[in-house]
């Protein structure tokens, strides 16, 4: 029998992702097989999942997917024994304008899942306030419910004691308590956590972890506070088309920020995947239908980016007769030229005349609604796209012809709106799925 839960937290970092990590390990290595999902718009956190299970993690984003296509994308747990779905952000956070299925909260995942909620709770600064928040939180929503929580950076056994007893009181179970442990922590960047890919001792931190977590907290009750799931069949799926038969689909440190289930819809739907490395100075296939650079960190990479002719002039050449698409950091490298942080112009690959800059950072962050002006690959002009835009770049120069009508969650007309110009198309935002 496959049971599940949802790991979220009044607030983001507390600790969500450290303690998905560890408990998928320590029951991974006690023989249960493990499945991790992700809700909300996140690239990194999948990958860690992966490394902890040995499973592939998706994107459940209720903005965004309808809840056949969540319900189609959880199901990949239905040979496991155990889900875990990791939140983002606070339980409740999500937009204030409700999207397909949701405003993009980790409660609207639970309530669609009926997977009881397991609680991080940082209580530092706190005790009985603790439980109150714990309590709130259990009461807020009819339809979400609580399996108990897990206390994180504990400072001492009197504190510890303090906060037990008022969950007691409070009804809320506890099923552990994590002192302050910094050597477990994992590396962050301004965009969040460090990949996967670029973490040689990753395996060893999450093992490290999941020691931690087992010593401290009560495996089995937390187990056994899991509902039972049987998921039923979605007869939509998801209903993404690839934008060709064949891609050729930047792949490597500078370019990874593209959703799981992007790949998985455009390979179930007979499309071929390959992958080239612009930091390797690899072009792009020629014999492939269209180019596709993700986002990822090439302000990071973008002097040795500008440097690789092989990778700038085969890009070149292929949107010459055929697509090139990019997405937020492919958008910026398909542009003119970018600004590193250091306040360093690398010359792009200049398909577009967007010019974008690190030197003075600036958050872009939140769901966006495009209605395309015009064709981009593998949707016609007026189709509707659902996505999340997040970076902190600065738009110096976007010239060309917008690509789209691009709003925010409220529906307010946002500047970032893309281009086009030939066979080069660009998006701020990052691809979920189309409103249909």
């Amino acid at each position: 029998m496959t049971v599940g839960l949802v790991i979220s937290a009044p607030a983001s970092g507390v600790g969500k992702t450290t303690l998905t990590l560890a408990l998928a390990r320590a029951w991974r290595n006690r023989g249960l097989r493990v499945q991790c999902l992700k809700s909300g718009p996140d690239y990194i956190d999948p990958a860690f999942h992966a490394v902890a299970t040995g499973r592939p993690s998706v994107n459940l984003d209720s903005w965004a997917m309808a809840s056949d296509a969540i319900v189609h994308l959880a199901s990949r747990g239905a040979d496991a024994d155990l889900v875990l779905a990791e939140g983002s952000m606070g339980l409740f956070d999500g937009v204030a304008a409700r999207g397909v299925s949701g405003t993009g909260a980790t409660a609207d995942i639970a309530e669609m899942t009926g997977w009881p909620v397991l609680l991080v709770i940082d209580p530092s600064g706190q005790a009985q306030t603790a439980a109150a928040i714990a309590a709130g939180l259990r009461d807020f929503r009819t339809g979400v419910r609580l399996a108990g929580v897990v206390l994180n950076r504990v400072a001492s056994a009197r504190h510890e004691a303090l906060v037990r007893d008022a969950m007691a009181g409070a009804g809320v179970a506890v099923f552990g308590a994590l002192p302050r442990h910094a050597e477990i922590a994992l590396p962050k960047r301004h965009l969040g956590l460090v990949q996967a890919e670029e973490q040689a001792e990753i395996d060893g931190l999450i093992d490290e972890a999941a020691r931690f977590v087992a010593n401290h907290v009560d495996l089995d009750a937390v187990l056994q506070s899991a509902g039972a799931w049987a998921p039923q069949p979605s007869a939509r799926g998801l209903d993404i088309m690839p934008p060709g038969q064949r891609i050729a689909l930047a792949r490597d440190a500078a370019f990874s920020f593209v959703y799981p289930h992007m790949l998985e819809a455009w390979r179930a739907a007979g499309a071929e995947v390959v992958t080239f490395s612009p930091l390797a100075d690899e072009s792009p296939d020629a014999d492939a239908d269209v180019c596709w650079l993700p986002g990822g960190y090439p302000e990071l990479h973008a002097g040795r980016l500008a440097a690789n002719r092989r990778f700038l002039d085969g890009v070149r050449a292929f949107a010459g007769t055929k697509p090139v698409h990019g997405e937020c950091g492919g958008y910026m490298v398909l542009g003119a030229a970018l600004t590193d942080a250091d306040g360093a112009r690398h010359e792009m690959v200049g398909l577009l005349g967007l010019e974008t800059s690190y030197a003075k950072r600036r958050m872009h962050l939140g769901y966006r609604l495009a209605e395309l002006a015009a064709p981009m690959p593998g949707y016609g002009s007026g189709a509707r796209l659902r996505g999340h835009e997040f970076h902190y770049s600065t738009i110096i120069s976007q010239p060309d012809t917008p690509l789209a009508v691009v709003r925010d969650a409220t529906g307010t007309v946002v500047a970032e709106t893309g281009s086009r110009r030939g066979h080069a198309t660009g998006t701020f935002f990052h691809l979920i799925a189309e409103d249909r």
